[in-house]
């Protein structure tokens, strides 16, 4: 307990717990828009730089200054470094300055930053807030004829030439068609719109229009959404079920992920229904 303690009462403990939470503090605001159902793609993107700035800001910033903004003991930062518990022989030299700096400030940062920028680079920055135009809400305030244009050119292969042209026409028709739907103000996701679009027939009259719709749904597989997915298969298919079916394992899924909705559910009505699928021995 002694060393406990002691560990949490040292420099590099209270060092290192400042610093993530800097870290965190700063990239708050944009893992909850990225974490959002509803995601605003503008304002995550506009999070995106933003959070890129911050750390880089940051990470400008002197250690000495970091640890007398947050009333940190400062040790002497031209000693040398130890770790507790080996001898200083065994360990490469350094001085403090060097590693809570270079080897822990430096790069801790540096690892955020290269996250951001590897996952939103330049192309995907653009892909994304060319999709964002599809977004009907606001009676369709986000809709810019050039930018869905360019999201289609992003498919070459999808898209040929006369495909492009005929398009350019098609998201003019589409537009105001849309803007003049009365059952179009209350959408709020690209997916409602595509569902609104199949249940008017709306989606053979735009075909192309259509087809960038479905682009756009395939490209958040990666989003925080599918990710609690996986995480929740974890818990769900776990060593002492590791031999569910598919369907079993999807029914399970969708009763833990969805549990706020199944929770307003009555007990008796879900034992009833199941009493009624089919005759049974006993009586639940």
């Amino acid at each position: 307990m002694r060393s406990i303690l002691d560990s949490i009462h040292s420099f590099d403990f209270a060092f290192t717990l400042h610093l993530m939470r800097s870290i965190l503090a700063i990239t708050n605001e944009l893992s909850q828009a990225l974490q959002r159902k509803d995601q605003d793609i503008v304002n995550a993107m506009t999070l995106v730089k933003v959070s890129k700035q911050r750390l880089q800001l940051f990470r400008d910033e002197e250690v000495s200054l970091f640890c007398t903004k947050h009333h940190i003991v400062i040790l002497d930062m031209d000693d040398m470094f130890a770790i507790l518990g080996r001898p200083r022989r065994r360990v490469e030299q350094m001085t403090n300055l060097h590693h809570y700096q270079v080897e822990l400030f430096y790069s801790v940062i540096d690892m955020q930053l290269q996250e951001l920028i590897t996952r939103f680079n330049k192309v995907t920055t653009e892909l994304l807030l060319c999709m964002a135009c599809l977004n009907p809400s606001d009676s369709f305030s986000a809709f810019d004829k050039h930018k869905l244009i360019r999201f289609a050119q992003f498919y070459e292969s999808n898209f040929s030439s006369v495909e492009l042209m005929v398009l350019d026409d098609q998201l003019e028709t589409y537009i105001i068609d849309m803007r003049s739907c009365n059952d179009c103000f209350e959408l709020k996701e690209i997916g409602d719109l595509a569902k609104k679009l199949v249940d008017q027939k709306k989606h053979i009259v735009y075909p192309l229009v259509y087809k960038l719709m479905k682009f756009a749904l395939i490209l958040p597989v990666a989003t925080a959404t599918v990710e609690r997915v996986f995480s929740a298969m974890k818990v769900v298919k776990n060593q002492l079920r590791n031999c569910m079916r598919y369907k079993w394992m999807n029914d399970c899924l969708v009763t833990y992920i969805e549990k706020d909705i199944f929770d307003t559910i009555d007990n008796e009505k879900i034992i009833k229904r199941f009493q009624n699928m089919k005759n049974r021995r006993g009586q639940l």
